[in-house]
């Protein structure tokens, strides 16, 4: 296990070396941050946005802005905003709860759901509960979620008044934007769910457990869902990483303080470390993650902590 586990750190560390290079060079092709913080009075020359240049670090070369970046990266020192002089790692600090808490919501609100409605599904086969069920399923991929999002906020928030249209406050704040993207999670997650059940519920040993006399519940919750945990566990760690990387419209549509509010704000102003501060935080996580997931397959699965 250890093995194992120094195998895929040496792979997560290559993978966001990897990631933050493709970065911190695309961002640099977007154009010149000191012409956007140019604030001085009359023309604008080339000492003022050399001036500017110097002060923010970008006259250096490429190697060496990565290189430093790589170094404050070690102990999470990701240096300053170009925009206000704030610190970046206060700014993530700021916003990764937020983004965060909204992704376990709404990842929890697709799970409380799909798995359910998916095993309802496999069980009722060619039922009418099964035909509503996968009719809900393709509603719900065909919503576009900023479109679902301003729908909430028109239906909820200006007709009935019921909850804040945006920002991050109480409890009803969290409402809309969780039910946004637990409703398009759970429109892909019921059909994977169904259809894992449906070949788990032919296997022989399912037949048998049933022969026992053993409860529905029992075989279902115990034996089959079970069994088919591994893809499940694979595409909801795969799926909350990139719930973590693509809630940036949500947040956006929410007003809402999080990563990808942060980010969109740091690729409009060009603001370098910002960027690829954001970036990494949520490259790591991904990976650590997927590490997670790796871990969880031997927890289910004896037959794979064996090999």
């Amino acid at each position: 296990m250890a093995g194992f586990l120094i195998k895929r750190l040496l792979q997560a560390i290559f993978v966001v070396i990897a990631i933050t290079l493709v970065v911190s060079f695309a961002i640099r092709l977007t154009g010149d941050p000191a012409l956007m913080m140019f604030q001085g009075g009359g023309s604008m020359t080339e000492e003022d946005l050399q001036r500017i240049r110097v002060s923010l670090g970008t006259d250096q070369p490429f190697i060496v802005q990565y290189l430093t970046f790589l170094k404050g990266m070690v102990t999470f020192d990701f240096g300053r905003s170009f925009n206000g002089g704030t610190s970046v790692s206060l700014l993530i600090g700021d916003a990764l709860p937020a983004t965060l808490l909204l992704a376990f919501i709404s990842m929890f609100v697709s799970i409380a759901l799909s798995i359910p409605l998916g095993i309802k599904a496999a069980t009722s086969r060619g039922s009418a509960a099964d035909q509503a069920i996968r009719i809900f399923s393709l509603i719900g991929l065909s919503f576009p979620n900023f479109w679902l999002a301003t729908m909430l906020v028109l239906l909820f928030a200006i007709t009935l008044g019921w909850l804040p249209p945006s920002g991050m406050g109480g409890f009803a704040s969290y409402v809309m934007p969780a039910i946004t993207m637990g409703v398009i999670l759970t429109a892909t997650n019921v059909r994977l769910v169904r259809t894992s059940m449906l070949e788990t519920l032919q296997s022989q040993y399912i037949m048998v457990a049933r022969a026992k006399g053993l409860s529905e519940s029992k075989v279902l919750y115990k034996h089959a869902l079970r069994n088919c945990a591994i893809p499940l566990i694979t595409y909801f760690g795969l799926q909350f990483g990139g719930l973590l990387g693509g809630i940036v419209v949500i947040e956006r549509v929410f007003n809402w303080p999080g990563m990808g509010t942060l980010a969109f704000d740091a690729v409009a102003a060009r603001d370098y470390p910002v960027l690829q501060a954001v970036i990494t935080v949520l490259s790591l996580m991904i990976v650590g993650i997927n590490l997670l997931v790796d871990i969880a397959y031997g927890l289910v699965d004896p037959r794979i902590r064996t090999e």
